[in-house]
């Protein structure tokens, strides 16, 4: 059975300022998704499906459903606030969804086979989908799920802080926590740092695996969300800000339901648009990996 990609793009976009999940940075106006696309397609996905908000799902449609056709099967769910809610623990003056690990589960419908999570906005290269579909297609069970793991040094900005989940493994690989740092970027002495609760600057080590939310589940996983979430807006019905994020699934599964999720290293660069001023280096970024052969320079032709 072929893995399904699954593409958070319902995000609010909100420090990068425009809806950046559809602007065009490659040659042709491809989207940095677009790159994802078709590095699944040649890593073996037979699906692809968006998390989009149905306020833009015209035009979201739009752009992908020609140059997609007879290509990848796909599929498109929407994350809605009042989605696995109940209507009396819906905060009045929530203005968005709950989070990744909700829009996750929004796909429960669209999704039967095992499946990797990505963000629509972040580059992950070629290489993280050929390790994401191996262990899909043949490591991925109910009590094994994985992230792809990228190095520190490779995830950073030139342009502002980044936040990032650093991963602590144990001797076999398997993640034992998620360390959520703010504020990560590379001083003037070439040392990577990051401030901690206290605005203390702490280093971190440069080659630290890195969780940029590309992760594989089995579609077991959703029972899991499911049953979390549905305590998740009553407890949080006083904090209109509070998000149900990915790691939040990831540390009960190992802790609760005693599963492992393998960190799978990857030597890819990865790229994104955290700020405005990322997009002409991610621009640069794309036209040189055209040069070097490893895209082409129409994707959808």
């Amino acid at each position: 059975m072929q893995p399904t990609l699954l593409i958070l793009a319902a995000g609010m976009a909100s420090r990068y300022g425009s809806m950046k999940q559809t602007e065009g940075f490659g040659p042709a106006g491809e989207t940095i998704m677009d790159y994802s696309i078709y590095d699944a397609i040649r890593a073996g996905f037979g699906k692809v499906v968006f998390i989009i908000r149905k306020d833009f799902a015209e035009n979201f449609k739009a752009n992908f459903d020609a140059k997609l056709k007879g290509k990848i099967e796909v599929d498109y769910v929407y994350q809605e606030m009042n989605s696995f809610v109940d209507a009396e623990h819906m905060p009045a003056d929530r203005t968005k969804p709950w989070g990744t690990g909700h829009a996750v589960l929004c796909a429960a419908e669209a999704i039967n086979e095992p499946f990797a999570v990505i963000n629509a906005d972040d580059f992950y290269g070629e290489d993280g989908f050929v390790k994401a579909a191996s262990f899909l297609k043949n490591d991925c069970d109910e009590k094994t799920y994985a992230i792809i793991g990228y190095t520190l040094n490779k995830t950073l900005s030139e342009h502002g802080t980044v936040s990032r989940g650093v991963c602590d493994v144990d001797a076999d690989n398997n993640l034992v926590d998620i360390n959520e740092r703010t504020k990560i970027y590379r001083n003037d002495e070439g040392k990577v740092n990051y401030e901690d609760a206290d605005g203390k600057l702490v280093e971190v080590k440069d080659d630290s695996s890195v969780s940029m939310n590309f992760w594989c589940f089995h579609p077991s996983v959703f029972d899991v969300i499911r049953k979390l979430f549905n305590e998740f807006p009553k407890n949080n019905f006083d904090n209109i800000k509070a998000e149900f994020f990915i790691p939040i699934i990831g540390e009960h599964f190992i802790r609760v339901e005693g599963g492992k999720i393998k960190v799978i290293p990857t030597s890819a660069q990865w790229f994104g648009v955290t700020y405005k001023e990322d997009a002409p280096g991610v621009k640069q970024s794309l036209d040189t990996l055209i040069e070097s052969g490893a895209y082409p320079t129409v994707l959808w032709p």
